[in-house]
């Protein structure tokens, strides 16, 4: 017997049907992405961290003389290189997840760039706020470097955004009101400075047998679950356009 289609339960479904249909990220698969695309940036963070390493060995060991000769010729090409190769094995992995949504190509390369910009202006700025304050004066009091601190962990925050930006321009092409995007970067690097400040604390818990090694390893693990479990919230959130 065929369904009426103007019944209430026809009505329903086609309306429950449709809501589905308004996400960038459909409700039903909301579980499964959030954990796939996760674990595709936690398995990104390590790979492109190990890979990071290996290149920098590499170079250093293949460099012509004439250029290993100058430290920090050297230190800017390796640097370099290695910090392009973490930025694209990272931006890989959470492509590979995102390749059912929209072009994970698009996605890979944004995200390649904006993290190699939001790297570079935060290393910048960090490292220009604490020779300010070391020129300021060498014994600073606790007030002082708390405030440093603090302007060095914003500046850090709000590195963020050119990482957002550089997706945003990506997600504009597929999602509604993008522009709240660019500022989900930063909304995960808050929670990477709180992650800092918690693992400050751990060390009176931790034994001092292999002390930082342990919590450099929980450091990493934890950051690398915050940037997928952050942005994988963001674009469940988005509408398609």
């Amino acid at each position: 017997m065929p369904t009426d289609s103007n019944s209430p339960a026809a009505v329903a479904a086609n309306q429950n049907e449709a809501n589905q249909g308004r996400y960038l990220i459909p409700p039903f698969q909301r579980r499964r992405f959030c954990i796939q695309f996760t674990f595709m940036t936690i398995l990104g963070w390590v790979g492109g961290g190990i890979a990071s390493i290996a290149l920098e060995k590499a170079i250093i060991n293949n460099l012509p003389m004439m250029i290993a000769e100058n430290a920090i010729a050297a230190n800017t090409i390796t640097k370099t290189i290695s910090s392009i190769g973490f930025a694209v094995i990272f931006a890989l992995a959470q492509a590979f997840v995102l390749r059912r949504y929209f072009s994970s190509g698009l996605w890979m390369l944004a995200t390649s760039v904006g993290w190699l910009l939001a790297n570079s202006v935060s290393t910048a700025w960090i490292n220009y706020i604490l020779s300010t304050a070391s020129s300021i004066n060498q014994g600073l009091s606790a007030d002082a470097a708390l405030f440093w601190g603090f302007l060095s962990t914003f500046s850090y925050i709000l590195s963020g955004i050119w990482l957002g930006m550089c997706q945003w321009s990506v997600l504009r092409l597929y999602a509604a009101a993008a522009w709240r995007w660019n500022f989900i970067p930063s909304i995960a690097f808050v929670w990477i400075s709180f992650l800092v400040w918690l693992l400050s604390l751990l060390p009176d818990v931790i034994p001092a047998f292999n002390q930082q090694l342990v919590l450099y390893i929980i450091g990493q693990f934890f950051t690398a679950m915050i940037l997928g479990i952050v942005p994988a919230m963001g674009l469940c959130s988005l509408l398609r356009k």
